[in-house]
C-alpha cells in the first residue's frame, strides 16, 4: 500500500508530507523542514494502518455481536411473551421487539459520553481514555458471555434489564473509544482515519460471518452463543495488546509527537476568520463554536446519515422475512435474516467506507453531499413495503420478491459507509491540526446524536 492512497485529497487538505515544503507551509522553518525530510519514518508493512483498522473492528464488534445474535436473544427471552412491551400498541412478544430496546439502550449514553469526551480531550490523555474504554468493554462482554450458560428462565425480565444496562455501558465505552481513536488518527495521514472507519464496518461483517458459522456448526443455541461471544472477548483482548504496541512503532510515534510542532494542515485558501479564531484560542477544551462554524454542514450530513440508518437497521431490516418462508427451507427460515439483514448490510457498509480510500467525491463544500444524504430518507418506505413482520396498519407487501430487500439493504449499507465516511473524515481536515482531535470528537458527537434520535424514532416503527 502506498504512502498516500488518498490521491487528490491531499492537495485540498494538505498532508503531513506537505509540511516539509516551504511553499505549502511557510510557517515551518528551513531547519525543521530538513529534519522532517531526514527523520520521517516509514510505516513498515502498514503496521500502523492495520492497528487502526483492528481498533475500528474492536470498537464496533461488541454492539454488532449483540444485535446479530437474534436467535440467542429470542431463546433467552422466550418467557417474556406476556409482557406489555409498547403501551397502547397491543404488542406482547418481547422476542419480536428486543432490537428496538437494544438500539435505544445503546444510543442513550452516546450523547453524554461524547460530551464528556469532548471536555476531557485536553484533561485526560487519549491513551488513558482508549485503554480504559477497551478494558470496560472487555469486562462487560465477559459478563455477557458468562450469562450465556446461566439459566435465566426464572428471572427473564431481570435478565433483560441487566442486558440493557450492559448494552448501555458497552455503547458508552465504545463511543469514547471511537471518538478518542478517531481524534488520534487526525494527527496521521487521511488513510489512517479511513482505516479506522473501514474497520468499524468490518466489525459488523465479522460478527455476521461468525453468527452464520455458529448457526451452522453448533449443536444448540447456547453453545453457538458461547462460542460467538468468546470470539468477541478474544478480539477485544487483542485490541488492547495492539494499542499498547502502537506508540512503540517508530512511524506512529513520529505522528503522535508532532501534534504541537506542526502548523495548521489546511491550505492558505481554506483558512478563514473562524480558523484564525480557533488557532488563537487556548483553553482546556477545544473551542466548540468556531469548530462548529467550520464543520456545521458536514456534521449535519453525518447526523442525518446515521439517523436514517439506525431507524432501519436493525429494527426494520431484521424484521423482514422471506416471502417464501412458508416453504420451510433452511435458507428462508434459518439463514435469511443473518445473511440478508446483517451480512449484506455490513459488507456493503464496509465496501462504501473502503472506497473512500480511492475516491473522495463529492468534496467537503459540495452541495451534492447533503443532497445525497437527504435522499436516503426514501429508504424508510421502501423497507416498510417489503415483507416486514409483524405488520399492524400497513397490510400490503408491495415487493413480493426477496431480491428487493437484498437490493435495498445493499444500497442502504453502501450509502451509509460512503457518505458517512466522507462526512467524518472531512471534518478534522478543515481545521488547524492542533484541533483535529477536538473536531473529531465533535463529529463523533453528531454521529452519536443521529444514532440516539434515530433509535427513538425506530421504536415508533412498531406502531405503523
Amino acid at each position: 500500500m502506498s504512502e498516500n492512497p488518498t490521491g487528490s485529497s491531499n492537495s485540498l487538505f494538505g498532508s503531513p508530507d506537505s509540511k516539509c515544503s516551504e511553499e505549502e507551509d511557510p510557517l515551518i522553518g528551513e531547519h525543521q523542514r530538513n529534519n522532517c525530510h531526514a527523520q520521517k519514518p516509514v510505516d513498515h508493512y502498514n503496521g500502523t494502518y492495520i492497528i487502526f483498522f483492528m481498533l475500528g473492528v474492536g470498537s464496533s464488534l461488541p454492539w454488532n455481536f449483540i444485535c446479530t445474535a437474534k436467535h440467542y436473544w429470542i431463546y433467552k427471552l422466550r418467557n417474556c411473551s406476556d409482557l406489555p412491551i409498547i403501551e397502547g400498541a397491543g404488542v406482547s412478544d418481547l422476542g419480536d421487539y428486543f432490537e428496538s430496546y437494544f438500539s435505544i439502550a445503546s444510543s442513550i449514553p452516546s450523547v453524554p459520553c461524547l460530551i464528556l469526551n469532548f471536555y476531557l480531550v485536553n484533561r485526560i490523555s487519549s491513551q488513558a481514555r482508549i485503554l480504559s474504554s477497551l478494558v470496560v468493554m472487555l469486562l462487560i462482554f465477559i459478563f455477557t458471555t458468562v450469562l450465556v450458560k446461566v439459566d435465566t428462565s426464572f428471572w427473564t425480565q431481570e435478565f433483560f434489564a441487566v442486558t440493557l444496562i450492559c448494552v448501555a455501558v458497552l455503547s458508552g465505552a465504545s463511543n469514547i473509544l471511537t471518538a478518542s481513536v478517531f481524534g488520534v488518527t487526525g494527527r496521521f495521514p487521511m488513510k489512517h482515519s479511513q482505516s479506522l472507519i473501514s474497520g468499524q464496518a468490518m466489525g459488523g461483517t465479522v460478527s455476521a460471518l461468525a453468527a452464520i458459522l455458529d448457526l451452522s456448526i453448533a449443536s444448540n443455541v447456547t453453545d453457538s452463543a458461547l462460542a460467538y461471544f468468546l470470539t468477541a472477548d478474544l478480539f477485544l483482548l487483542i485490541c488492547i495488546c495492539l494499542y499498547l504496541i502502537l506508540p512503540r512503532i517508530e512511524y506512529s510515534s513520529y505522528y503522535l509527537n508532532i501534534k504541537e510542532e506542526e502548523g495548521p494542515h489546511v491550505t492558505e485558501a481554506d483558512v478563514s476568520e473562524e480558523t484564525v479564531d480557533i488557532s488563537s484560542t487556548k483553553t482546556n477544551s477545544p473551542p466548540i463554536l468556531p469548530i462548529l462554524k467550520k464543520v456545521k454542514v458536514l456534521a449535519a450530513c453525518l447526523f442525518y446519515t446515521f439517523f436514517i440508518s439506525i431507524i432501519i437497521f436493525p429494527t426494520i431490516s431484521a424484521g423482514i422475512e422471506s416471502v417464501e418462508k412458508l416453504s420451510g427451507s433452511i435458507w428462508t427460515n434459518k439463514y435469511f435474516t443473518p445473511m440478508i439483514c446483517f451480512l449484506t448490510y455490513n459488507f456493503a457498509d464496509w465496501s462504501g467506507r473502503q472506497i473512500t480510500t480511492w475516491i473522495q467525491s463529492p468534496g467537503p463544500t459540495s452541495k451534492i453531499l447533503p443532497t445525497l444524504v437527504f435522499l436516503r430518507t426514501f429508504f424508510i418506505p421502501l423497507f416498510m413495503f417489503c415483507n416486514y413482520q409483524p405488520r399492524k396498519h400497513i397490510y400490503q407487501v408491495l415487493f413480493q420478491n426477496d431480491v428487493y430487500p437484498v437490493m435495498f439493504i445493499t444500497l442502504l449499507g453502501f450509502s451509509n459507509g460512503y457518505l458517512g465516511t466522507l462526512s467524518m473524515v472531512y471534518g478534522p481536515k478543515v481545521v488547524p491540526k492542533e484541533f483535529s482531535e477536538g473536531t473529531a470528537i465533535v463529529m463523533s458527537f453528531f454521529l452519536g446524536l443521529g444514532l440516539a434520535i434515530g433509535s427513538a424514532f425506530s421504536s415508533l416503527v412498531h406502531l405503523i
